[in-house]
């Protein structure tokens, strides 16, 4: 198994950029899997995107990088190139927040399939909770099953500043569409009250990917 770091970034373009704006955004994005922190990389629109209460969180992209190291990940983030395809597009983002969390994969699953299907969960717990509460929801999250994923990741969020008050981030890779559809979005976690009481906001997202490694 190798440490990793799973990186989701979500964003809202304004509704008045035209669709080449957005696409040439999305594309520059795509084009820094050619640095060298990066291990998998991709951006793209959503498919789906619900919370539980109902809420008014509507990100239209996501974006999702692998890094080696919080390292990494810092280093990307102040990577000249990044910073200026973050520039020159910020008049399109009208909204984005971002979960980081330290996770374990198989060195075989650090990057994705060329296609596949994303189902990014982020979890907001009530106030006040002790830690060994959190504890319990966190592994509670991570003891579901989810029909047929080939890959699940969870881990509590490190980067505060930017995550809109969700703590908790997971992300389930499967085969394709078909497969991700074939799971309840009602979530799995819902049914176990354990988790549920304890929950605030959920947010569910859906994103059918395009794998891209370093060259």
């Amino acid at each position: 198994m190798k440490s990793i770091i799973e990186h989701v970034v979500l964003f809202k373009m304004k509704e008045e950029a035209s669709e080449s704006e957005v696409e040439s955004f999305v594309e520059q994005v795509n084009s820094l899997i050619s640095l060298s922190e990066p291990l998998h990389l991709t951006m793209g629109p959503l498919t789906t995107i619900q919370s539980f209460p109902l809420s008014s969180l509507n990100f239209t992209h996501i974006l999702h990088i692998r890094f080696s190291s919080k390292q990494d990940l810092h280093a990307y983030a102040v990577h000249p190139t990044h910073v200026s395809v973050v520039n020159d597009n910020q008049s399109l983002v009208v909204d984005k927040m971002a979960l980081d969390w330290v996770t374990e994969v198989h060195g075989d699953d650090l990057v994705l399939a060329a296609e596949y299907a994303l189902r990014v969960v982020f979890f907001k717990l009530k106030e006040g909770l002790e830690e060994e509460v959190k504890d319990e929801v966190l592994k509670g999250i991570n003891g579901i099953q989810r029909g047929k994923v080939a890959q699940f990741t969870c881990g509590e969020n490190f980067s505060v500043g930017r995550s809109k008050g969700f703590s908790i981030g997971s992300l389930a890779v499967f085969p394709g569409l078909s497969e991700l559809k074939e799971v309840d979005s009602d979530e799995e976690f819902r049914k176990y009250e354990k988790i549920k009481e304890n929950l605030d906001t959920v947010l569910l997202l859906d994103y059918v990917g395009h794998g891209q490694t370093p060259s």
